[in-house]
């Protein structure tokens, strides 16, 4: 069986708030997302945190990034 790589891919926001408030929308849309704030990260440079594994097809990646389009476009950005 072969091994499932995965690549961690930041989405930087820098506003931690928002970090978490977009992370847990895209998690009620389906998209395991994670939001890193200070501590984790330094101040200023809070993130979404996505981990794409090489099984995904591109199907699956344009799936995401619409939903991502989706998300932003429902906080305004």
């Amino acid at each position: 069986m072969k091994p499932v790589v995965f690549r961690i891919e930041p989405i930087m926001f820098g506003d931690a708030a928002l970090s978490q408030q977009m992370a847990a929308r895209l998690v009620e849309k389906g998209i395991y997302a994670i939001g890193f704030f200070y501590p984790v990260v330094p101040k200023g440079t809070a993130r979404i945190r996505v981990q794409i594994p090489t099984a995904h097809s591109m199907e699956d990646l344009n799936f995401t990034i619409r939903l991502f389009k989706e998300v932003k476009k429902e906080f305004g950005l």
